[in-house]
């Protein structure tokens, strides 16, 4: 299994109108539990706990996100920050898209 995660962005334009776009692919590595992981050196759990870390952030900008994209929601926090790989996906959260 992928111990990482990987991010491709694909920005795309169109020439006629001048309309620009872009496109995230992310493979994310998958999370692991702590029973599996007990027989893992130190760097190694501190890989999954950075693993698990981020896809926790993950979890709560996809639920801020959603939250605010209901009506009368506009001033909820997205915590983009709080990671390095929701960092670089910050314009996805951008609570001005619709």
């Amino acid at each position: 299994s992928s111990r990482s995660h990987g991010i491709g962005i694909l920005t795309c334009k169109n020439n006629d109108t001048g309309i620009e776009g872009q496109l995230y692919i992310i493979d994310l590595a998958g999370s692991e539990r702590a029973a599996d992981s007990a027989n893992h050196s130190k760097e190694r759990m501190a890989e999954t706990k950075a693993i698990n870390t981020s896809l926790s952030s993950l979890k709560e900008c996809i639920r801020a996100r959603t939250m605010a994209s209901k009506p009368g929601n506009k001033k909820v926090h997205v915590p983009y920050r709080r990671s390095k790989l929701t960092l670089l996906m910050k314009d996805i959260f951008d609570i001005g898209c619709p």
